[in-house]
């Protein structure tokens, strides 16, 4: 339900949460006992002082063996059948505490941090690339894959209004993924492209504040200030499980921490706004937040509330270059996060990367609240990025695990978002040194026919980010030519680019085959 507090332009939005929450040989001899040697040692005589010792020792050693009630005291158990002395396999990760943790601040967004609007790609690249025209007329590398071949039409429907200019027609994507996404590079360059072509209608949803160390935005400023701390779906959790729709939530520790969002000042994109919306959640605890645009005070906010409900206030500002200011005014303030859209028809691209993510981590939120967050944002597509951080997992987390939750995590989408798109961008390979050399790892085709299998079962299309590089082995050769990061992991600058490049160009390649096949919509009388 909805309802409005304060001052005039701000709309609030009520959604509920619910929890759901044989013994080895002795060394001493049959007998177990220590043998006492009498015979002098030495011309004296005497016993060694390092003898007895030693004697006393095994002694000591061998008393557990005689005597069952000291059993636990043995040393010298055998070891389980199969067991070896080398090659012994890593322990599980410790598990992550529930609490929540201070905050790592940055100033978002210097240029040094900056992805370009357009990347120079090293001269190297050129030999293992086709030929780049950066025209629409560019073929990806490697075709969106749909075997149902209905994956994308919710989203092609929406791209197809967008283009008509249809009043309040946007084409919201939210892509989720790990440290890949958390850059917002891949996902800048496929933002900028969209709108581009379709319109720019906004920025989209951003954390509070940076949850990681590497977490950045591009085409839009955020400042946040000491005084947040979080619970995050990477650890420490949530002992609610409630972490918005970005996977990280924040709480003020007191009056002071305040995070702000504005357009940019230079560039082609984000130059315009003409909405905010502010996620937060009402709870017992909660305390009072002021918002503020512009430098003036709009309202303050009370999120205090008998039960936990998540809430989004909508602030309508004349389109234009714009600021907005969260301000917690005491404790309790629990918030996850602000979006940035135009009333106007265009794209939308929300990059949801969580630094460390696993795909089956996202399952650490409450489903309910995940599936409420989900349809509050309501995006016409979902993507999901993963991969990296499982290859690093290698097969101890098993694969079969792997795909099971993979799967519950998809379905859990589709049933949230029954009349939206989604798809999986498949991993990326990764490698390992190997002296003069590099050596990728072999879990991550795997984790790529995983990907497609689930894709395929759940409704979902996918793009083979694998094959695209060059398939297995290829991140060797991308890092030799500058694509590749020097951690034989992630994309370089220029390697985000090719990606985020390669995405587009596939979705547009499988929206010119739809609208091919659909017929065009009858004129509005």
């Amino acid at each position: 339900m909805s309802n409005t507090r304060g001052g005039s332009g701000a709309r609030a939005e009520s959604h509920s949460s619910h929890d759901h929450s044989g013994h080895a040989a002795h060394p001493l001899g049959k007998s177990g006992h220590a043998a006492q040697e009498t015979a002098p040692l030495g011309k004296n005589g005497l016993f060694s002082p390092a003898l007895l010792a030693v004697l006393t020792l095994l002694a000591l050693v061998a008393l557990p063996y005689r005597v069952p009630a000291l059993g636990r005291l043995r040393l010298l158990e055998p070891l389980p059948e199969g067991a070896g002395l080398v090659a012994v396999a890593p322990a599980a990760a410790p598990a992550a505490s529930v609490g929540e943790t201070a905050l790592v601040m940055e100033t978002n967004e210097g240029p040094e941090s900056a992805q370009p609007e357009e990347v120079a790609l090293p001269p190297a690249a050129a030999e293992i690339l086709p030929a780049v025209s950066r025209g629409e007329d560019e073929k990806p590398p490697r075709s969106i894959e749909d075997p149902s071949g209905h994956a994308l039409d919710a989203f092609f429907r929406r791209l197809a209004a967008v283009e008509r200019k249809e009043p309040g027609s946007i084409a919201r994507v939210t892509y989720f993924g790990d440290s890949i996404v958390a850059s917002d590079f891949v996902t800048a360059t496929l933002r900028r492209k969209l709108q581009k072509r379709f319109g720019d209608a906004g920025h989209g949803f951003m954390l509070m504040a940076n949850a990681w160390p590497g977490y950045s935005h591009q085409d839009v400023v955020r400042f946040a200030a000491p005084g947040w701390l979080v619970s995050r779906v990477v650890g420490p959790y949530a002992d609610d499980g409630f972490y918005g729709l970005g996977g990280v939530s924040f709480r003020a520790q007191g009056k002071g921490a305040f995070s702000r969002f504005a357009t940019t000042k230079s560039g082609t994109f984000g130059r315009a706004v003409s909405s905010f919306s502010v996620y937060y959640l009402e709870h017992p605890e909660g305390g009072t937040m002021t918002v503020s645009l512009d430098g003036a005070v709009r309202e303050s906010v009370d999120t205090r509330a008998a039960a936990a409900r998540s809430q989004r206030r909508v602030y309508a500002v004349p389109d234009g270059p714009h600021e907005l200011e969260v301000r917690a005014e005491g404790p309790g303030v629990r918030a996850f996060g602000v979006t940035m859209e135009r009333d106007e028809p265009g794209a939308v691209l929300d990059a949801i990367g969580i630094q460390g993510c696993r795909v089956r981590f996202l399952d650490k939120s409450d489903d309910a609240h995940f599936a409420e967050q989900l349809r509050m944002r309501d995006p016409s597509l979902t993507v999901f990025q993963y991969g990296m951080n499982e290859s690093e997992d290698g097969e101890l987390y098993p694969l079969d695990q792997y795909e099971a939750t993979m799967k519950a995590l998809l379905e859990q989408v589709r049933a949230a978002l029954p009349d939206s798109s989604c798809m999986l961008v498949g991993p990326m390979d990764r490698a390992d040194k190997r002296g003069s050399g590099y050596s990728s790892r072999p879990v991550v085709p795997k984790l790529a026919a995983i990907q497609r299998k689930v894709a395929a079962e759940v409704g979902c299309a996918y793009w083979d980010t694998l094959s695209a590089m060059g398939g297995y082995g290829s991140m060797g050769v991308w890092v030799q030519r500058g694509l590749g990061a020097a951690d034989l992991a992630h994309p370089s600058s220029a390697g985000a680019e090719v990606l985020g490049r390669w995405v587009y160009l596939a979705l547009m390649e499988a929206y010119a085959a739809h609208q091919a096949k659909t017929p065009a919509p009858a004129p509005r009388p």
